[in-house]
This record gives C-alpha cells, structure tokens and sequence, in this order.
C-alpha cells in the first residue's frame, strides 16, 4: 500500500497517467452549430454512472485481533457477486506499469519509479515529473458510502485517496507503515484470491517510505503477526496498527499463489 501521494520540492512538469501508458485521449466537445461560442452540455455531458455496489449491506461485525492493536478485520464486506463490476471495471482503467505489479493511483500526485538501469539524469527526470492523479471514481463511490454506513469514516470525511494493486504469483510489497500526511484509519479491501498481510511492531512511530529505503531501517521490536485477508474481506488499520506497525504483502507466502491467482487491492485512505 506504499506507492501513495509523493510530492517533490521542485517539480518540473505536470502529466496524467494517460500520457505515460499510451491510453486514448478523449474527444474534445464539438461546438454547438446554433451557437458558436457556446458548447452543446446536452451532447457533451452524461449523467454520473451508477455505484457498482450499494451502499448499504449486511455483514459479520469486524474482528479485532489483539495481538495487533488496532487491526481489525471485516469478513464478507463485499459478496463474490459485488466483486465481479468491480473488476472488470478495473480492467478498463489505465494501470501504472513502471513497478513490478500494475497499479492504479486515485487522488492526488505521485511521480513514477525509475527502471533500474536509469542513468542519475534519466532518474532524476523522472523523479521530477509529477503524475496528476484522476479522482475515485462514481463506478467505486458504492464502496466508500458503505464504509461510511458502517462507521470507518464520517460522511463529511471520506476518503479521497485510493491505491489499487493487482498481486499475482510472486508479486509482494516490502514492509512500510503508510505516510503520516494521512490519517485513520486506513482500509484495504481484498479482491479475487485471499492472501496473508504481515505485520510488524515498531520501537516507535516511522513512516519511512519503500522508495527511499528508510522503511527498510526503521527498528522493529521482533514482535510479527501474519493475517489472513480473505476475498471480499476488507482490513482496517487504526491506532496502533496504523502508526506502529508495518505492512507487507510477503512474496510467495500464500501457498495458494498458483496458475491463475490473483489478489486485487483497493487501499483507502484519508488526508487529515
């Protein structure tokens, strides 16, 4: 859940996602005929499409797990038949490909991940481009309005920010608490297979980044749980397990991580 909002101090250009991944731009309006200087918002706005899940639905009471303060579970908060919209729609969006699983960025900047091989000018090129983040979309908005049904977040809070990744055999992300910019809680919900989150105690608060290699060094206490998140399960980090506790998605630590697993997450969070 680490790749979120990066910001630099000396930024030298603004782009969108589309840009970098080669995706279809959008047909500007076409002017009205009967008035020149006027666009015809008929034609050229569409109502907002529909939520792909509602908001209100039944389901277990979240399972706190003690020796994580904080940490708790929510089992079957979307149903295997909810799940199927959503992917699809995923699918249809423009995936970040610079990382070495694809993601999806909503909610403010961020800049790309230079290759390995990068020269320092080509990195720093890169590292100084900032990527404009589209909005949620109204096709997930289903997903906040039943996180705020159930009390995760206020209903004049939601959450504006959301990183998708798509984990697939050998896929994983290093240990990392999320940055401290954002508040709690925050939430992340499995999609298609299941999959165990580790968790590890920190001395002291450190949101270190991935990026830097500051998480990497932040002093752990040996204390660990791993978590099972199973699909449709939404896991909600507050407290302690938001600020002390790093997570990580272990490479290969699912023994189902076979031909044709895959795990989706969408991780909300909220600026404070």
């Amino acid at each position: 859940m680490d790749q979120g909002t990066i910001t630099t101090s000396q930024p030298t250009k603004k782009r969108t996602l589309d840009e970098y991944f080669g995706q279809a731009k959008r047909p500007k309006p076409t002017p009205d005929s009967k008035s020149p200087s006027t666009y015809d918002l008929r034609a050229t706005l569409s109502p907002l499409p529909a939520p792909l899940i509602p908001a209100t639905h039944s389901f277990p009471l979240p399972e706190a797990d003690l020796s994580v303060p904080g940490l708790s579970l929510v089992h079957k908060f979307i149903t295997p038949a909810e799940q199927s919209p959503i992917i699809n729609f995923l699918s249809t969006q423009p995936w970040r490909t610079d990382l070495a699983r694809r993601t999806i960025h909503y909610g403010g900047t961020y800049c790309l991940m230079p290759p390995r091989n990068a020269s320092p000018a080509e990195r720093a090129a890169i590292e100084r481009t900032i990527i404009t983040a589209a909005p949620i979309p109204h096709e997930l908005q289903g997903i906040i309005d039943r996180m705020v049904s159930h009390g995760l977040y206020r209903n004049d809070k939601k959450p504006a920010y959301c990183i998708v990744n798509e984990y697939l055999p050998g896929h994983g992300i290093s240990a990392h608490v999320e940055n401290f910019r954002f508040d709690e809680p925050v939430c992340s919900l499995t999609l298609g297979d299941g999959d165990f989150m580790r968790f590890h105690e920190l001395s002291q608060p450190d949101d270190g980044s991935v990026r830097s290699g500051k998480a990497a060094k932040a002093q752990k206490t040996g204390r660990r749980k791993d978590v099972w998140l199973s699909s449709g399960s939404l896991v909600v980090l507050s407290g302690d397990a938001r600020w002390r506790w790093q997570h990580e998605i272990v490479r290969g630590k699912s023994k189902g991580n076979g031909k044709g697993w895959k795990r989706v997450s969408l991780t909300f969070r909220v600026e404070k």
